[in-house]
């Protein structure tokens, strides 16, 4: 691989947003013809470097040179003029037109009148040339997901992408899906001739980095901390780049104590993602009063659809769960008569309406009780800015009152208002997934602390995160979820920083 030329080479790339640096002096040299993986955890840097070479970021240092040139890519458009392009997690199709209008709409210049006839002859023309084919005629509404992620790739491929960067391309695949692009992906960087695909895939899969990538970059909090030929590494030693040696400090407001009785108690739990693949499958685990639990693992492993059985967004296909001692089947009297209450990532899509003010917000949990209920239907807008205004004090809740949409408001004041609304009462159990992603320094902190004292109190908690440092500085146990089951556990005074990221990486020897 050494041999051939380099398709990008970006050098020493750093990018600050004010006081915090997303991206340290971070190099990445990507080989013409081949596959290219970019590992790391949630926040590693990995979105921000990839915005610094696809011209959504400026970056404040370092150069980016495309096919041996040095260039500025000041917008995405600049960057598809060299040839580059990005497959997003997300799909962008126009699902109500058809595949060549998908394909044809997306070139940056069109006639004034289209003559479609001709442009879906284009298209079909272009499909023969590939390796994988979609009938130009057919609306986009009627592929499944792994027709569409096809889609996607042609559609860089339609406008002369020879540099195609993929943002976790197998997220909305099956397996055999996921197997069967990145293999013709793979092929095609393989093809002879003097311009060959080249691809860099962001990426959580060991396993698809090991079958299908040649080489591989390691990012770790905004630092380059590794990579190689990927025949040279083994998943064990890039997931010991990924999470670094020395074991996180934990927290010093942890307080000593024995931890009670079960609260939460899983057992032989499955549940499918939104495919219907399997992403839980037979997990185990138990959470006592007074101990926070953290699930550790690399993104992707089943965390998402865990918590979502938890939090009753998804229903589990077997299993049991039983919360002080009753079955538990996350409905929302469940909830409020065993004191469970959840703080999900991504709040604003997850536990709020952005759209609504920041009282009504807080008062979800008690709108149809006294004191802001009354004549059976009718809710007290009063009372829910009195709580409000009492909560916003007492939680340092920045905001220009209660009656300001919560959409308003920054990250950490919206998961600020959120954790006011969950822990403001007697919470026996607490679900808590990556409740500090993406927020600064002092928001971070207050988070933290405040999840500490509801463990000090005695409240059972359930942590998931992706950020070991979070897991090591609150948790009493760590259980590592790979694969969608428990593979790991240890409790935090015995945890090994070597073991845990072998068994995130799959391999427990």
């Amino acid at each position: 691989m050494s041999t051939r030329p380099l398709a990008i080479d970006a050098s020493l790339l750093t990018k600050r947003f004010g006081s915090f640096t997303a991206l340290d002096g971070v190099s990445l040299k990507l080989t013409a013809g081949s596959v290219h993986a970019l590992l790391g955890e949630n926040g590693a840097g990995k979105s921000t470097l990839v915005k610094c070479i696809m011209g959504y970021y400026q970056a404040d240092e370092g150069r980016v040179m495309v096919d041996g040139k040095t260039t500025t890519i000041a917008s995405p458009r600049d960057a598809a003029a060299l040839g580059v392009g990005m497959v997003y997690q997300h799909f962008t199709l126009v699902d109500n037109m058809t595949v060549a209008e998908n394909l044809v709409l997306a070139r940056r210049d069109h006639p004034f009148v289209f003559d479609w006839a001709a442009e879906t002859k284009g298209v079909a023309a272009f499909m023969a040339r590939m390796p994988f084919r979609l009938d130009p005629t057919l609306p986009v509404r009627t592929l499944a997901a792994g027709q569409k992620q096809k889609l996607e790739i042609l559609k860089q491929l339609y406008l002369g992408s020879h540099i195609v960067i993929l943002d976790e391309p197998t997220s909305v695949l099956t397996p055999d899906e996921a197997d069967e692009v990145l293999g013709l992906l793979r092929g095609m960087t393989r093809r002879e001739g003097t311009d060959p695909l080249t691809v860099l895939m962001i990426s959580h899969k060991f396993r698809e980095v090991m079958k299908f990538a040649d080489e591989v970059t390691v990012l770790r909090r905004g630092k380059l901390v590794g990579g190689g030929r990927v025949a040279d590494l083994t998943p064990e030693a890039m997931a010991r780049m990924m999470v670094g040696d020395e074991p996180p400090k934990a927290n010093q407001d942890r307080v000593a104590r024995e931890a009670g009785q079960a609260v939460l108690e899983v057992h032989g739990l499955h549940a499918d993602d939104d495919l219907g693949t399997p992403a839980v499958e037979g997990f185990t685990l138990s959470v006592r009063a007074g101990e926070i639990v953290g699930i550790a693992g690399v993104s992707g492993n089943g965390q998402e659809e865990l918590v979502e059985v938890l939090a009753g967004q998804r229903l589990p296909r077997a299993g049991r769960i039983v919360v002080n001692g009753a079955r538990y089947r996350a409905k929302r009297e469940e909830m409020r008569a065993h004191k469970v209450r959840c703080l999900p990532d991504e709040p604003l899509r997850n536990a709020c309406v952005g759209a609504m003010s920041v009282a009504e917000n807080i008062g979800f949990r008690r709108f149809d009780r006294q004191p802001f209920a009354f004549a059976r239907a009718l809710v007290s807008g009063r009372a829910l800015r009195k709580n409000a205004r009492m909560l916003i004090a007492e939680y340092g809740i920045r905001t220009p009152g209660p009656d300001a949409t919560i959409g308003s408001l920054s990250g950490g004041n919206v998961q600020r208002a959120v954790l006011a609304r969950e822990l403001h009462e007697d919470v026996s159990l607490l679900i808590a997934s990556n409740p500090c992603f993406g927020l600064d320094f002092a928001a971070v902190a207050e988070i933290r602390s405040r999840i500490l004292e509801a463990r000090n109190r005695g409240t059972a908690v359930l942590l998931i995160s992706a950020d070991l440092d979070e897991i090591f500085a609150l948790s009493d146990r760590v259980v590592v979820m790979s694969e969608g089951r428990a593979v790991h556990e240890v409790g935090i005074a015995d945890a090994d920083l070597g073991a845990i990221g072998r068994h995130m990486a799959g391999h427990a020897a």
